[in-house]
């Protein structure tokens, strides 16, 4: 059975997408099968897979408004292994079409649960905010990925982030659990990153991937022209930190089984 992975923080520019389309690409590259579900209204982990969002016919939000199955929605990349659900701009409006539908928490869960099987991961990308897609998100995943900024501020929102865990876990998904830590734009040179990967693993506790994502002008270029780092420029520093991370948490996740 196929693993269920919700990248999440609710604040915004602490590279999320970028984690979530590089991390899903490297396991892919290793010879894991990976679908992304990308359920942010920006969209931007579907055209950081090359896709142009505004040409899909069908998206998650098919999905989420009972329109359409799954299964209908999915499309492969042209990168190996990875398969994607894509957004659209239509899913900002889906928070309040979702009001009044009865169970309307668990509609990603029920959807995703048929598919489920077919991937080794499945990983979701969060928007930026604690609304309704994101509790969908939560309620239908085994399991959180946060990635965290080497800035001033980091920890800020963690609190919020940490207790709306908690909510989703006591009253939604019971099994929910902290897959780890991702820490992101790190810069050896500043005192500052430092400082900020030392709070952050206090904080964490074992929580924290010992791969760090350094900042890198080739990562930064990579989605302008839709592929993951790996695909653009494999030796950059980028994607050889992704690939670390990658084979990090292959290795955590059969350390457990």
């Amino acid at each position: 059975m196929g693993k269920v992975i919700a990248v999440f923080n609710q604040k915004g520019g602490v590279g999320k997408t970028t984690t979530n389309v590089n991390l899903s690409a490297c396991i892919a590259k290793q010879g894991r099968k990976v679908l992304v579900i990308d359920l942010d209204p920006q969209g931007n982990t579907t055209s950081g897979f090359g896709i142009d969002k505004n040409e899909m016919e069908f998206t998650i939000y098919d999905v989420l408004l009972g329109e359409k199955q799954i299964t209908d929605v999915i499309i492969q990349t042209e990168f190996e292994n990875v398969s994607i659900i894509p957004s659209s701009t239509e899913l900002a409006g889906a928070e309040i079409e979702l009001t009044g539908i009865e169970n309307r928490e668990l509609i990603l869960k029920n959807a995703v649960k048929l598919i489920k099987d077919d991937y080794d991961y499945i990983f979701i990308d969060c928007p930026p905010s604690l609304g309704l897609l994101t509790i969908n998100s939560l309620t239908a995943v085994d399991s959180v990925l946060i990635p965290i900024q080497c800035e001033y501020y980091a920890l800020e929102g963690v609190s919020q982030l940490m207790e709306t865990i908690r909510l989703i876990k006591e009253n939604l998904n019971p099994s929910l659990e902290i897959q780890g830590v991702v820490l992101s734009m790190f810069d050896g040179r500043a005192n500052l990153s430092i400082q900020v990967v030392e709070e952050v693993k206090r904080f964490f506790k074992g929580s924290v991937y010992t791969t760090i994502v350094p900042r890198n002008v080739r990562l930064a270029e990579a989605p302008s022209h839709g592929k993951p780092i790996v695909y653009y420029d494999a030796r950059c520093k980028g994607a050889e930190a992704y690939t670390e991370l990658a084979q990090e948490f292959i290795e955590l996740e059969e350390d457990v089984i």
